[in-house]
Order: structure tokens, then sequence, then C-alpha cells
């Protein structure tokens, strides 16, 4: 927001120097990003009179000139200019200047005549016609006014000026304006505050309820819609005093009307708009939201397909405006234009923040809605528009205009007490200066004993209870009168992490020890990930106002995001990683906050990986998190794992999770053309299988006994399945299963394979005899022909 200090002026005294000012807004919570001294550099630059012209001796294209300079008396200028005659006034740069730019002017010589300064165009005077007629044009600035010899353009123009560039906070909606910063400035300086004028006089016979019907269906999103009918138009120019104050804060005049909107936003904070009337359909103007597919063509005639979450202004057949963002080319004003229906309303910035996002448009108008306009300040605007037009002369306004819905404003009552305040900001602030601080800021504070009942400005709709009056109080009062103050019985804890991070930080330092690095993915994702992945889509979370389409919905499962990343690192020519990450998966649980539930995530790719020292990893994982647990594999049926090269992992019976390699069809849908391994468990899950109560065996003196076997199953038998059979068999003396071989060969009956393991057999009380192990063995065949048919070869 940019104010300039000679416009802030005509509302607020202001009798301190502009750095002092740039402090005490400051302190007041107002940011200056940025102090620009406008006109600065500009010295000795005068107002001269061209005496006489003649030719250069020896430059075809030069002229020798006499100009009278005032107190500087009669000076030669040569210059190439061809704009200037005899008797015109012009700026001229005498030796020693300085031009706008900073550049220095000195005498010298041009093609052997001496030149005792230079002529000025409006750019070297930093001005555009926006400030002087001419300023724009290529050439030597010229005049109209006889303007005192000798004197300094700038003094004499009024190019100095001050301009504060403030950064308004999303809480201080009330400061979007230059009004708004002028009232903080007279609370902070204790100097009287003027609003600008709102009289204006109209015409008794003319009515808008006779030129215009105005229906508000949406009050929800808009909650005052003032419009008002002005007739007999003149289309012009706007006076010096409007576009040098709009050129100031880099807004470009455009006509009298179209300025008029843009003065009252920068002056008030209330964006406004005018429609051409006669462009008006049916001379009925509605506030609804938009129909699923119409379109609207804006005023910089780009084209939008809108929604029912889209509201607009529109006439009897089409929208002519998308409201609070811009209005409609159809209906905008031009030199032809005889009426108009000015507009000040009040929308719901929420809504204009979610439209101008999604639709890409953005305006100073959607931008103050965003933080709020409130429904006061539309009241005044109206009046405030109206009153420049009858100042300008620039059109007959009506008597009466709509306000829609029809309704009054109270202002808001906050009842609390001076101990309340005090409370929130933990000092003593005299009660006198909390009353005389909330006066200055335009408060109505009424004291009953310890108690203080403070009716809010209707323009200070951000204000709802005792903490924001304390915060009004400090800001005046001044943040250095807080200090640090150690709490009353405060202890010093001791630092550190609790059992849960610590169980958290153990897992990560698992996978980064086996060669891990950890990745952060965004939580939103892409509705076409779901259909990708074959992911159900019953429990979906949808983002109301998503940063982008791909980001639209929650994740219910990392693996995509993991995908994502291992397919950008495989891009980026990155051909080998092993990945993990750590986070919370969202479902839709009937409730305002979804619900929420932690993930391990792994990836890994690269030459050498395979699904058993993924396997292996995870093996690992569980003997040192989960020691003594049963831990069980089957093939996984999960849509997006390769359907051979796959596993769901259960500990004690209940599902953990499960991992292998990525389909070929999605991992050709991401352009991998490697064999990607990913899995995914519930943490939940895995930490209560923690087991921390490692018990510590001794290991036996007495000798181990081991055998080999030998069997043939059907192929279809899984490794999982025999191991299974052998350990609930093979008896409490059975200490270790290891697979060392499957064979499928010519040998072996077809449609069967050999496996062949390892057993081994232990006692801590005795030497086992070798019939007692043969008595096992005999159990455990027994055990694997009735569970998986298995016979000995």
């Amino acid at each position: 927001m940019k104010a300039p200090l000679s416009w802030l002026k005509e509302y607020v005294e202001i009798p301190v120097s502009p750095e002092v000012l740039e402090e005490k807004l400051f302190s007041c919570g107002l940011e200056v990003e940025e102090t620009i001294y406008v006109g600065k550099n500009i010295d000795k630059i005068v107002f001269c009179k061209v005496l006489e012209i003649k030719q250069h001796e020896n430059a075809d294209k030069l002229s020798v000139c006499q100009v009278d300079a005032g107190k500087y008396g009669v000076l030669q200028i040569v210059t190439n200019a061809k704009n200037i005659a005899v008797n015109d006034i012009v700026p001229v740069a005498v030796d020693g200047a300085t031009l706008n730019n900073g550049d220095r002017i000195f005498k010298g010589k041009l093609r052997g005549v001496e030149s005792f300064g230079m002529f000025c165009s409006g750019e070297e005077l930093g001005i555009t016609d926006e400030f002087y007629d001419g300023a724009s044009t290529h050439g030597v600035l010229v005049f109209k006014e006889d303007y005192p010899l000798g004197e300094e353009v700038k003094k004499v123009l009024g190019i100095e000026d001050v301009i504060f560039d403030i950064n308004v906070t999303a809480n201080r909606p009330d400061c979007q304006s230059i009004v708004g910063i002028a009232r903080e400035i007279a609370a902070v300086l204790g100097t009287k505050f003027t609003m600008p004028a709102t009289d204006f006089k109209v015409n008794e016979s003319l009515k808008t309820e006779d030129k215009l019907t105005v229906k508000n269906e949406a009050v929800d999103l808009c909650p005052r819609y003032i419009g008002w009918y002005v007739d007999d138009i003149k289309i012009e120019k706007s006076p010096k005093w409007i576009t040098k104050k709009l050129a100031s804060v880099g807004i470009r005049s455009i006509n009298n009307i179209v300025d008029i909107t843009n003065f009252v936003l920068t002056e008030l904070g209330q964006p406004m708009h005018a429609f051409d009337y006669d462009k008006i359909g049916d001379k009925t103007i509605i506030i609804r939201r938009a129909n699923d597919g119409e379109k609207v063509v804006t005023l910089d005639r780009k084209e939008f397909v809108l929604d029912s979450k889209n509201l607009v202004i529109c006439d009897k057949t089409s929208p002519v405006a998308l409201a609070g963002i811009m209005g409609g080319l159809d209906s905008e004003i031009t030199d032809n234009t005889k009426a108009i229906v000015f507009e000040s309303a009040k929308f719901k910035r929420d809504n204009i923040r979610k439209t101008s996002r999604k639709l890409g448009q953005r305006s100073d108008s959607s931008s103050r809605y965003e933080k709020g306009v409130d429904a006061y300040t539309t009241g005044v605007a109206i009046k405030r528009a109206l009153n420049l037009i009858d100042t300008l002369n620039a059109g007959v306004i009506a008597k009466s205009g709509y306000d829609l819905p029809k309704q009054g404003f109270t202002p808001t009552k906050v009842t609390t007490t001076f101990e309340k305040i005090n409370g929130v900001l933990g000092i003593e602030v005299p009660k006198e200066k909390v009353v005389s601080i909330l006066e200055s800021l335009d408060f109505k504070v009424e004291v009953d004993k310890n108690n203080l009942t403070c009716t809010v400005p209707m323009y200070r709709e951000d204000v709802e209870s005792y903490q924001d009056i304390a915060e009004e109080v400090i800001r005046e009062y001044g943040y250095g009168h807080i200090v640090p103050t150690l709490l009353k019985n405060a202890a010093i804890t001791a630092g550190g992490l609790t059992d849960a991070q610590r169980d958290v930080e153990n897992l990560k330092e698992f996978f980064v020890y086996n060669g891990f690095n950890e990745i952060i993915t965004y939580s939103f994702v892409s509705e076409k990930e779901f259909d990708t992945f074959s992911l159900s889509k019953d429990k979906i979370v949808k983002i109301i106002n998503p940063l982008g389409e791909d980001l639209g919905v929650m994740r219910t499962s990392l693996i995509p995001s993991m995908v994502s990343t291992i397919a950008r690192n495989l891009n980026r020519k990155n051909l080998s990683a092993r990945l993990f990450e750590f986070a919370s998966i969202y479902e839709e649980n009937g409730e305002e906050i979804p619900k929420q539930n932690k993930k391990l995530c792994f990836g890994v790719y690269g030459e050498g990986e395979n699904f058993f020292k993924i396997k292996g990893v995870l093996s690992s994982l569980f003997s040192v998190f989960c020691y003594k647990k049963e831990i069980s594999y089957e093939r996984s049926k999960k849509p997006f794992y390769h359907p051979t090269l796959s596993a769901d992992i259960s500990i004690d019976g209940n599902l953990l999770g499960s991992f292998g390699a990525l389909h070929p069809e999605i991992a050709e849908k991401y352009d991998i053309d490697t064999r990607i391994f990913v899995g995914e468990f519930d943490y939940e899950t895995l930490k209560n299988a923690f087991n921390k109560n490692v018990k510590y065996e001794t290991i036996s003196k007495f000798p181990s006994i081991e055998r080999d076997l030998a069997v043939t199953v059907n192929k279809a038998v899984l490794w999982g399945d025999i191991y299974k059979a052998v350990k609930e068999s093979g008896g409490k003396y059975l200490n270790g299963i290891k697979l060392f071989d499957i064979y499928e060969g010519d040998q072996i009956e077809a449609g069967k394979k050999s496996v062949a393991f390892n057993l081994t057999f232990v006692s801590n009380e005795k030497t086992l005899p070798s019939e007692d192990v043969d008595k096992f063995v005999a159990d455990i065949l027994s055990s694997l022909k009735e569970k998986t048919g298995a016979e000995l070869r």
C-alpha cells in the first residue's frame, strides 16, 4: 500500500519529519517496507523564457538559444530540440543541476559553442501527463502558464513528495487506504483527523429505483450491495489534482468516471465499479452465484468459465462483472457513455480469494476484498464517489439508490476489565492511558470502576474481543514498555525427547544405517493418482481451496508420492537410491477434521537391488524392534504391485503392510524403465509390536543336532506355508529353520518343485538323543504332508 505524504496531509496534521513519521508508523504496527523520496535528486532545474533562437554555425541540427533564467541571468543554451519557440516557458537545468535520475549537468561546449545548461523534458523531471499535460511528450516540456522565471520547477509544481510503501497485514484491513493510515497517524501523533467530504447535490425527481431493478440473490456472499444511478454523464479528462494523486500510487488515469472509482479505492479502501447504464440488459442487476459453465469476459479481455462457487454481477441474461475482482467488458465505460450505475459492495472475502486464485485473476479490488472490506465503509464510499461526481460536475445524481439487503448496522461492543487487558499484556497500563488510547482510535469507552465497555468503530470489523482491545492498547502505548520477566514459581525442566519421539527417531536411524535417505513430500496429491494406483476413493478428502489441480485432494497412501519422487530422480540421472518417508495420510471420517494415520513408506531401485534384499532389511528391522514377535508373509493382491513379486506382512496376526515390485503398467505411466520396489507400513501397528523387554538367554552348553530335509511340493506352495508348518510341529527343541535350495527340473515331477531346508535342534538341559530328533523330524514330515502335500524326496 503506497501512501504519499502529501495525500495523507489532506486528512491529518503531520508536524514531524518523514523520518520520524516512519518510526511512528512502525511503532503502531504498520511496517514501512520502503520510503520513496520523489524529486529528491532534482536540483537547480528552473523556469526560463526563450528570448532568441539561432542556427548553430557548425551544426545543422543544433540551435543556439538565449533564455531569461531570472536570478541566474540570461543564459546561452545549445540544443537539438525542435518543439520550442521564442517566448516559451521551459525547464532548464543550469550549471551544476541534477536530473531526476541523478545525472549531473555542467556547462560545456557543443561544436565549439558554449552552453550553460540543458532544456528538460518531463522524463528529466520524473513526471508524466498525469502530473502535467505534455510531460510525456518526446521533447522539451513547454509550460502553458507564466511561471516565475528562475524559480525551482519542483517546488512550484509540487514535484517533491515522500511516499511510504506500507505492508498492511491481513489483520488490519482498515489500513489498506489513505484514510485508514491517516487515522493511525492521528492516533499515534495525537493530532486532528478529518474525513473527506461526502456531501453532494441530487436531482429530486431522479430515482435509481425508477431506472433500474437490483436483486441480491446471494446475501451470504454479498452482505451489502449499493447501486446508484447517475445521469447526463460527461466523460472527460480528470483534473490534475486527481491524476497526480493516482499517479503517485501507480495508477494510470483513464477518464473522470473510472478515475473516481480508483480514487475512492485508494482513498477509502473500498473497491468500486461503474457500469454503463445503456449496456445493462433489461435494466436489471442481479447478484448471484454463477451457473456451471457460464462465461464472462473481463475488462482485460480475458474469458473465464465459471461454476456455482463464483459470485457474479449479472443483468437479466448474463454476467456483467466478476464480483469483487473485475468488471465485464460488455459494460465498460467509454467515451459514448451517457449514464452510469455506481456499485459499492461488501463481498465475503474467502469467496473472492478462492475465485481469484482458481481463475488466476487478481486486481487491486480483489486484494482488498481478500483482506476484508467492512460494510460501513461501503456506504461511505458511495457517498464519496457521488461527492466527486458533484465536485467535477460530471453528471446528475439520483436522489436515492439501492442498498440491499435493507438492514441497519450496529457497532460491536466489547465489555472487559482493566485486569483482563493487563493480563494479556503482562504489564500494568494506567487506566487513564488505556482510555485515552482507545478514544484516540475512535473507540467510545464507558468506564464503571474496573469495568469498561468499548464501542468499536464501524470500520473496525477485526476487533471482536478483549484480546483485540489489548492489542490496540499496546501498539499505541509502545511495545518497549514490555520488559522480560521471569514467571513466579517457574521451574526449569530438562529438555529431551518423549518416548514416542524417541521411537520414531530410532526407526529413522535404522533406515539411515541401512542406506536409506529420508524424503518429505506434499500431503496434497492429484485425484488422478487414485486411478493410476487403483486406490479407493470412498474416504477421499477434497481440498476446498486447492493450490492447483494436481494438489486437489489429501493422500490416503504414501506410495504414489514415493513413486513420483523415484521417477523424478531417475529422470535426473540418479540411477540408484534407497528412500523412506514417515508421514501422515488422511481419510474422511464424517467429522470436521479428517482421520489421520501415520505411515512408513520406503522405495528402492538400482543395480543389485531385488525382492530378497529388501526382505532381508525388513527381517533385520523386525528382529531389532519386534523381538520374538511372529512375522508372517503372504502374497499381496494389491493392484499396484507386480503379481508375483510382492507380499503382505503381518505381526502376531495383525496386518502391518506390504511391499513389492511396482506393477510394470504403472511404471510405464511414470516413464520408469527399471524395476523399483516400494512398500508401506502402518506405524501404529508396528509401534504396538515394538518389544523393548529383550530377554537374554544362555547359549546351550550341549551340542546341537542338524537335519537336512528335501521335500517335493506343488509349485504354488509358498515357502512361508512350509516354514509355518515346520515351526508348529517341530517341538520345543527346534532352534532354527533355514531354506537353502529350491529346485525345478527334469528330475522333479512336472508341476512340482523341490524345497530343501536345514533344521537345528538343541536343548539347554541335555544332549538330545538321535532317536528323539528322528521323532521330531517324523512329526514335521507328517505335518508337511497334511498341510502342504509335501513328500520326502
